[in-house]
């Protein structure tokens, strides 16, 4: 006969014991939850004792929540030691008791003060010794809590404060305010990945209460700070607005990067290793501290957000104050944290805006990392239904290659954000990088959604794929290009530098404006600065804050502009170039450098920083750089006529994006923010038409035609006479309208609309006339006729 399963039993949280001076009298938090019940009821089961009593019971809220209740000795309970057991009692007549040691008793005396055990240097003079010490509880955090000396040494070079390693049952003995006097081993915790350790109290012996409601003011302080080391522990103001520099773990740590101003990432400014590039690295390590919340694992609530469910980089807060922690941060390594006492309140100083308004031109091009959009998904599946599914890396096929969503409902909510990107940028010709390699399919599927979207219902198509060139490389991400229908056209096929450096090949594509206008955009997506190989070769990272791989990313850099450039001018006939797309490089690094040493001109240099911003489109570990790139060619640069970030993404928390999973509470809206790590670059170029019509500038005026006999050709000829006061820039096209039918002009350079034409080379000065001969054939009877002469300066 099965036996029967026994319920749950009610689990109690009680301090095993309560130490308080004589005449001050404290009290301790205690808390009892059921998995399957409600805790309604908690009494003192032991001998009753004058003074000591249960007071502010709170029952649980409901099955599995927890019930709280207080333990309140008087300040008039005699000195002695007294079992008290508290019984709690839930709706299911279950019970649980659990027994404190209450002690009223002269406290010990005081070995060192907290400034003497912390002393001046890195580590304690008193690590690994029993001390009893005395402070004021400054705040409470989920593994312990903060003393501060009352008074202080008045020495900067020695902390005043100190943190309490504990178990949950001390912390709920202490308040903030109480005078405690505490004994314990001094240790020095070296978090994981640190450089340095932080001194604590921990193995707590005794904690007995000498007084209540005591107030420590904070010690103001600013950042930038040399060494945080000496206020660790202690209570601090900062008197200077902080900014949010980064949100990449609020989620899943509640942990805001604060910095005294937007942090640059040295590289983006200064050439690496260079004195100043040294100097800034350096000034951005003093000018850091994390706002933490206090609780060391994932929130249930994720803090700190505003009312639209974000708070973005560039954001202030004033006034901040708190403990200054140190332990592991996100991202790994350990850092200088703050625990806040007072609750921040943060300044929307950089609230979310629309696409920048750039300079008006003829066509918009946008650059758009879509972080692995991929329509096979982690899970084996597709966005088909299909089951069993995988995405090619190198020869192999596994859903172990896929990236990006997890399944449908999330690639369907990154989709709709990367839509409401492109759509609002309104580009005629974007370059995408991290869309999956597989073919057209992937990126068809962004353009068929992102035409739906425009015009829904419709089937219109107001964007089109580049067809894919030969190679699309071996990874499983690829680049893409898609187009404006009404806008340009296609000229030629798409191109790619399939050589081995390329781990996923550039893409060159040519297009023509309304004008006539030729240009060509190659999208780029270099090596990244993850995954360093092994050893200390030339890609290992150097220091100097370009990462790994950079030797790799400045051999792709020196082949994009050296070879596979000059493929796509020469089969354009055109040498207007934009390089577009994701360098994972920033600004000043090498090999940005190696593609301006030959004449590229770096659009988000020349408009940004030159305009009194700082450009970036990614943060990274609290600095914010641009990996993403508009360079334009000597022939091209002065036909850009701006550019920008759009920054709906890097300043965007993580938590806000598509993602379903390791998320406290789900944020995700479909609006554009957040719709990537990198934020796209616009740019708006204004293309010089390649011809002008000049006509009402030139007098034409036709000899008589001839017949050659001989060779049965009419011969004749145009006198062209420039009657403008400015000189008429060759080449020249002489185009003869409405010519008939019947009739051919023989020394032709080409046709333009239906009409032939013949080139001159060099200028026409102001009143100076040219001779331009003419040979005719004609099939028919009849003369050779033309309706009209048109002249054109330029090339068709």
């Amino acid at each position: 006969m099965p036996v029967p399963r026994q319920p749950p039993p009610i689990v109690a949280t009680c301090p095993a014991s309560l130490s308080l001076g004589v005449g001050v009298g404290g009290s301790a938090a205690l808390s009892a939850t059921d998995a399957d019940g409600i805790v309604n009821n908690a009494v003192i089961t032991s001998a009753s004792i004058p003074g000591i009593s249960l007071v502010d019971f709170v029952a649980a809220a409901g099955i599995g929540a927890n019930a709280s209740v207080t333990l309140n000795v008087g300040a008039g309970v005699a000195a002695n030691t007294y079992p008290v057991t508290i019984r709690f009692d839930n709706d299911q007549s279950q019970q649980t008791s659990c027994t404190i040691n209450v002690t009223v008793a002269a406290p010990a005396a005081v070995s060192h003060t907290i400034p003497q055990i912390q002393g001046a240097a890195a580590a304690s003079p008193y690590v690994n010794t029993t001390q009893t010490t005395e402070g004021v509880v400054t705040a409470k955090v989920g593994t312990g809590f903060f003393i501060q000396d009352a008074v202080g040494d008045g020495d900067p070079a020695t902390s005043d404060g100190l943190f309490v390693y504990t178990t949950a049952a001390n912390i709920g003995t202490v308040k903030v305010g109480d005078l405690v006097r505490i004994s314990g081993t001094v240790s020095e915790y070296t978090a994981s990945g640190a450089t340095r350790s932080y001194t604590e109290l921990t193995n707590v012996t005794a904690i007995i209460r000498l007084d209540k409601d005591k107030v420590i003011a904070p010690t103001n302080i600013q950042l930038p700070y040399d060494d945080l080391a000496r206020v660790e522990g202690m209570l601090v103001r900062f008197t200077n607005p902080l900014t949010v520099s980064q949100l990449e773990f609020l989620g899943d740590r509640g942990e805001v990067t604060l910095s005294s101003g937007r942090l640059e990432i040295a590289s983006n400014r200064y050439r690496p290793g260079t004195p100043e590039a040294l100097a800034q690295a350096a000034a951005n390590q003093k000018n850091q501290i994390i706002l933490d919340d206090g609780i060391f694992v994932t929130p249930t609530t994720i803090p700190y957000l505003g009312e639209d469910g974000s708070l973005r980089a560039g954001f202030s807060v004033r006034d901040l104050t708190g403990v200054i922690d140190f332990g592991a941060k996100g991202g790994g390594g350990a850092g200088f944290k703050l625990q806040p006492t007072v609750a921040p309140v943060f300044s929307a100083d950089n609230p979310r805006a629309d696409v920048p308004a750039l300079v008006a031109g003829n066509i918009k091009v946008a650059s758009a990392n879509v972080l692995n959009y991929f329509t096979t998904f982690t899970n084996g599946t597709d966005d088909l239904g299909n089951t069993g599914q995988g995405c090619s890396l190198g020869s192999a096929v596994s859903k172990s290659n896929c990236r990006g969503a997890d399944n449908l409902n999330e690639f369907n909510r990154q989709t709709a954000k990367i839509v409401g990107e492109l759509k609002a940028i309104n580009a005629d010709v974007y370059g995408l990088m991290e869309i999956q390699n597989k073919g057209e399919y992937t990126v068809t599927k962004l353009v068929d959604a992102l035409n739906e979207a425009i015009s829904p219902g419709t089937g219109l198509k107001t964007y089109a794929v580049v067809p894919k060139p030969a190679s699309t490389g071996t990874d499983a991400i690829r680049v893409a290009m898609i187009y404006k229908l009404a806008s340009v056209k296609l000229v030629g096929g798409a191109l790619s530098d399939a050589d081995a450096i390329n781990n996923r090949p550039p893409m060159a594509q040519t297009f023509q404006a309304a004008n006539g206008a030729k240009f060509s955009v190659i999208v780029n997506h270099l090596k990244s600065k993850g995954s360093c190989p092994s050893g200390n070769g030339a890609d290992a990272d150097q220091g100097d804050s370009q990462g790994c791989w950079n030797a790799t990313r400045i051999q792709q850099a020196q082949r994009l502009v050296n070879s596979f450039v000059p493929q796509v001018t020469a089969a354009a006939g055109d040498n207007r170039v934009l390089l577009i797309g994701d360098f994972n490089s920033y600004g000043m690094e090498d090999p940005i450098a190696a593609i301006t040493a030959t004449g590229y001109v770096n659009q988000l240099e020349r408009f940004v920083r030159a305009g009194g911003g700082m450009p970036y489109s990614f943060v990274f570990n609290g600095e914010a750089g641009y990996l993403d790139h508009a360079l334009a060619s000597p022939a091209l640069n002065g036909q850009v006529v701006d550019a920008a970030e759009w920054h709906n993404n890097a300043d965007e928390p993580t938590v806000v994006d598509y993602n379903t999973d390791g998320k406290p509470q789900d944020k995700y809206t479909s609006a554009p923010y957040r719709a990537s790590d990198h934020d796209p670059v616009v740019i708006s170029l204004n293309l010089a038409a390649p011809y002008t019509d000049v006509s009402s500038s030139v007098r034409a005026a036709a000899s008589g035609l001839v017949l050659n006999r001989s060779t049965g050709k009419w011969v004749g000829s145009l006198t062209l006479t420039n009657t403008s006061n400015v000189a008429l820039q060759g080449p020249l096209q002489v185009e003869l309208v409405g010519l008939v039918a019947d009739a051919t002009l023989v020394n032709a350079s080409g046709s333009h609309n239906g009409a032939p034409y013949i080139t001159l080379s060099g200028n026409l000065a102001p009143g100076a006339s040219v001779v331009v001969p003419t040979t005719f054939s004609k099939s028919g009877s009849g003369t050779v006729r033309y309706s009209a002469v048109k002249v054109y300066s330029g090339t068709f």
